[in-house]
């Protein structure tokens, strides 16, 4: 799908703001070297050159990819027998359970083809260099400044290997699809049928905005996926998948699953012990509040891009399901609306702005680090709260009242002269 570079609101120049004062070019680079450093550094890992480490949830794509060509991935769905599985291939077992939608095994059979360190090499690296470009399309001068309030999700996500950068990657093409009023924004919408619960946001606001033609490309994409993965796994994969939905809710429930890596209000509950349905309720009055958000904006004439922004962010509130790698959807609705927010936000508001982000992005991986100390050396791991829950209610809230207000006298006579945005 071709894209275009996103036009802010109002044009330069003006004082910098707290985020570009530190996004000079030197901390810019050394970011980017750092990412580099670490995936190169993961990639030493999965090779065993640094010896025996445990079991991550990269290695976990790639076993159930080495499952799909074995011929039992329907396996992967019940728990004791994924892990039997992790036991005969790795020599090892870990907490690790499976419940993607069966689409998502195509993508992860493909991994399997290499050995698991350039597996993730050439996936962590590709798809950390979509999800940037597709950033760099949606900010564009805004990127340096964008690529400082994300850093601690670009760490996490590179750091476990996970699918945050191609989940991004989707939501964001489909955002820049829809600010430009095009139908193939459905396209990468129904691509995120790997991930459905974290489309929630977009495909309310598309629907809301009647784009129908996006909505149909979306559905036949999502169809076609699903098809062709009945047609090389069988049509056995769906009931084998629904049951593992069912074991993976039950297992939430339990709150077997790290709690401290999760960002949903719900984790953030039942971390602190309240009851899993007390949790869930509070969980949903959340998703309903977070999208009655985009409703609301829409009803009051925001501009587009602001509109999609709020989507992408409030869609991060719908599923008590996910986790901090999860939060790439958050850089691409800040890409959507940062222009507008240092427009209109003072200094406080930007610090808290980039102090909630980073603590949501950053918790999990320095809690994680803690855990494991302890762990490595025989205790319980100290940390089991869910922090980031939370922050991005407050997140969504503080976006939302900073873009009720006026811009600037000096910033609202520059947008005379660009108005682009405002007329979308």
């Amino acid at each position: 799908m071709r894209t275009a570079s996103l036009p802010a609101e109002q044009s330069r120049p003006r004082p910098a703001t707290l985020y570009e004062r530190l996004a000079t070019p030197l901390v810019v680079r050394t970011l980017l070297a750092a990412l580099v450093v670490v995936i190169l550094g993961r990639t030493a890992r999965f090779t065993g050159l640094l010896g025996p480490v445990d079991l991550s949830d990269f290695d976990i794509l790639h076993i159930a990819g080495r499952m799909v060509w074995r011929g039992d991935i329907a396996d992967a769905y019940h728990l004791p027998a994924l892990l039997r599985v992790q036991q005969e291939l790795t020599g090892q077992q870990d907490f690790l359970p499976w419940a993607y939608p069966p689409p998502f095994n195509l993508v992860v059979a493909a991994l399997a083809t290499l050995p698991v360190s350039l597996a993730y090499l050439l996936f962590t690296g590709t798809t950390l260099a979509a999800f940037l470009l597709v950033l760099r399309r949606i900010a564009g001068p805004f990127f340096p400044a964008l690529l400082i309030a994300l850093f601690p999700v670009l760490v996490i996500t590179v750091s476990c290997g996970q699918n945050g950068f191609l989940t991004g990657a989707l939501i964001g093409l489909t955002c820049l699809g829809l600010v430009h009023g095009r139908a193939m924004a459905g396209l990468p919408l129904g691509l995120m049928v790997i991930k459905p619960h974290l489309a929630v946001g977009v495909a309310v606001c598309a629907l809301a905005m009647r784009r129908w033609a996006c909505l149909a490309v979306a559905a036949v994409t999502a169809g076609l996926a699903a098809a062709l993965a009945t047609l090389v796994l069988g049509p056995a994969i769906w009931p084998a998948f629904l049951r593992g939905a069912d074991e993976a809710s039950a297992n939430l429930a339990a709150g077997l699953y790290p709690l401290f890596r999760m960002i949903s209000v719900y984790a953030s509950l039942r971390s602190l012990d309240l009851p899993a349905a007390v949790a869930l309720a509070v969980q949903a009055v959340t998703a309903v509040t977070a999208l009655g958000f985009v409703l609301l904006a829409l009803r009051r004439g925001v501009p587009r891009r602001q509109v999609i922004g709020l989507a992408v962010v409030a869609g991060l509130l719908v599923s008590p399901y996910a986790y901090d790698y999860d939060l790439s959807l958050y850089g691409v609705g800040l890409a959507l609306l940062l222009p507008d927010l240092l427009d209109r936000a003072s200094r406080l508001e930007q610090a808290a702005l980039l102090g909630l982000g980073w603590v949501s992005g950053g918790y999990g991986f320095v809690a994680g680090t803690i855990n494991e100390r302890f762990v490595a050396a025989g205790a319980e791991p100290p940390v089991a709260l869910s922090l980031p829950g939370p922050f991005l209610p407050i997140l969504l809230a503080l976006m939302w009242h900073v873009l009720r207000r006026e811009r600037a006298p000096a910033s609202a006579a520059r947008a005379g002269s660009v108005p682009a945005s405002a007329a979308m």
